[in-house]
């Protein structure tokens, strides 16, 4: 009797999962979503923490003067060892844990969203965590910020696969991990919110905005409370002096711009040509070129953030400026050209401090009338420079507002951004890092506004759930009994072929006719006259993308909506057929 009452308290929690992911599956499905994005950005805010504590830990342990980027203080031996300490690390990673695994960062939770439905693995997870820590450590030319993005947007998908949600959920919850990590990395969440949602989603819906929001909300608070709430950088005081520097602005786009071009070209070319050299092999060779860049300045090892600190302030003169920006721009594209799972947005940032202040540093040699701090176009040169090599304009600007917390900088923002933005893109015809990286990769992005709605519909949500599933012979008495319950359709299993859809109608329709006979023993449904649909299946977790690619590679005239209750038992849900796609579309 226990057993018999566990049994059925187990069915009804399994019934009431089912209607839960089913309701998940709308598009409009907000108080849900708005939950998981919240634990989302709760899960991947602790995973940057445990990311942080354990890069920084080491960085404090090894380095001289417990500095976590005090790299300068390290001997010249020790500035070459280093970096190919780290790189025999991440060769002997890729070449006997990787299993294939070697496109990670923001490019590789694109390449998720476009082609896997957010779908990552814990292995590339794994990958990502300690690849990433071992490069920073090693002092080679990365960033954290794509890193920590793409394990927040892993942990949001792996909590989504885990409770076995729909594919449109698990590429919320992937935006909303993203969020989180960015938000978390700098203190930014509104940041975090337009860059997942301007790099990774690319839409801006409501039901997008919210558990995004909430993500980031909850990661940075997490962050704040072990970390602090101090921003990433110190930014001293920012204004504009007069509007006339607004034409310097302008140049600082352009040639932010111009330089964003070359550091993708750069990358690109890198890429290229050490394609078709193994990965352990390629760890090894940026092992050696970080050092010798490590050697030659080590302002260039690590993040740089103390470096960008010293820029904004004013702490370098024009040459050591000029060797930081071009030395950081090469080391990099050697990097993460090379394949070293690192990121790029810190290393542009970088980049973007150097040339601003180059620019204002020559200004002010010249009779222009500067009035502006040189922290003032070190910081627009940031901006213009993420917006440049990352086609990220919106980002950049909320970046650069959080980060002063001023709205004066919005006006010379919005221009260096943009412009720097135009230059890349339409003059140097640049697509962002991130599709270069991918390109480089054999792979490609695609997307369009028609494969952006139907992402966010999940066929469970849609799907005509009045199908019975039968055999193909009846009697008259379950052929009544099962068209009692008024089915529209009848999934029919038949032994000599693979299953077949029948409108109910048809039953129906025989049964009134004067064929059928009602002393008949036995309705062959495969033999009466009737219209039948060839079928192919589908889970219960897949889009209306999935769907639709379905219905043009199989040629099917339904798909079977199911998911696997228990190991050889699949549970059928409900029908999809196209007119219920384009309706959906439409």
């Amino acid at each position: 009797m226990k057993l018999h009452r566990l049994r059925k308290i187990s069915a009804t929690w399994s019934e009431r999962l089912d209607e839960s992911r089913i309701h998940l599956a709308r598009p409009d499905a907000l108080l849900p979503l708005a939950f998981l994005g919240l634990l989302t950005g709760l899960l991947a805010g602790g995973v940057i923490v445990l990311f942080r504590l354990f890069v920084e830990g080491i960085q404090e342990t090894i380095l001289p003067g417990n500095g976590s980027e005090n790299y300068e203080a390290l001997p010249g031996w020790g500035r070459l060892l280093l970096p190919l300490l780290a790189a025999v690390l991440l060769a002997a990673m890729f070449r006997w844990v990787a299993k294939g695994v070697t496109l990670l960062g923001v490019a590789s939770v694109m390449e998720r969203m476009a082609y896997h439905q957010g779908r990552f693995t814990a292995r590339s997870f794994l990958l990502q965590f300690f690849g990433a820590a071992f490069a920073i450590i090693g002092g080679h030319s990365v960033g954290r910020e794509a890193p920590h993005a793409f394990l927040g947007a892993s942990s949001g998908s792996l909590l989504a696969q885990h409770l076995g949600l729909p594919n449109n959920v698990i590429r919320a919850l992937v935006g909303c991990g993203a969020a989180a990590g960015i938000a978390a990395s700098f203190n930014t969440p509104l940041a975090g919110v337009v860059f997942a949602l301007e790099v990774v989603m690319m839409e801006y819906t409501v039901a997008s905005f919210i558990p995004v929001i909430l993500a980031a909300v909850s990661a940075t608070t997490l962050s704040n409370f072990v970390f602090g709430d101090a921003p990433a950088f110190t930014v001293p005081a920012m204004h504009i002096g007069a509007l006339h520097e607004l034409a310097l602005v302008l140049v600082l786009g352009v040639v932010a711009g111009g330089v964003s071009a070359a550091f993708i070209h750069a990358v690109q070319t890198v890429a290229s040509h050490a394609r078709p050299l193994p990965i352990w092999w390629r760890m090894l060779l940026a092992g050696v070129l970080a050092g010798a860049f490590g050697w030659l300045l080590p302002e260039l090892m690590g993040i740089g953030y103390d470096s960008v600190e010293l820029a904004l302030n004013g702490g370098f003169a024009v040459t050591m400026l000029l060797a930081l920006m071009a030395g950081k721009l090469l080391a990099t594209a050697v990097c993460i050209g090379l394949g070293v799972p690192g990121g790029m947005i810190g290393p542009s940032l970088f980049i973007g401090a150097m040339l601003g202040a180059l620019m204002a540093k020559v200004a002010l040699l010249v009779p222009l009338g500067l009035e502006s701090p040189v922290g003032f176009y070190a910081l627009l040169g940031m901006g213009a420079m993420m917006s440049g090599s990352l086609q990220a304009p919106l980002a950049a600007l909320t970046a650069m507002l959080e980060l002063t917390d001023n709205p004066a900088i919005i006006l010379p923002g919005m221009l260096a951004v943009v412009v720097a933005g135009l230059t890349a893109s339409a003059l140097f015809g640049k697509d962002s890092l991130f599709l270069s990286m991918l390109r480089a990769s054999g792979l490609d992005y695609a997307t369009n506004p028609v494969l952006q709605t139907l992402r966010r519909v999940g066929v469970a949500s849609v799907m005509n759930r009045g199908v019975v599933r039968v055999a193909s012979v009846l009697d008259a008495a379950e052929a009544a009994r099962i068209l009692g319950g008024q089915p529209d359709y009848l999934l029919i299993d038949h032994e000599s072929s693979d299953q077949v859809l029948m409108p109910a109608v048809e039953l129906a329709k025989y049964v009134q006719s004067p064929a059928h006979s009602p002393e008949s023993a036995a309705i062959d449904l495969m033999a009466i006259p009737a219209k039948r649909l060839e079928v192919a299946q589908i889970e219960l977790q897949a889009s209306l993308q999935e769907a639709w690619t379905l219905f043009e590679e199989r040629g099917a005239e339904a798909l079977v909506v199911q998911r696997m209750t228990a190991p050889g038992i699949r549970r059928v849900y409900g029908i999809i057929t196209p007119e219920t796609v384009e309706k959906s579309y439409r």
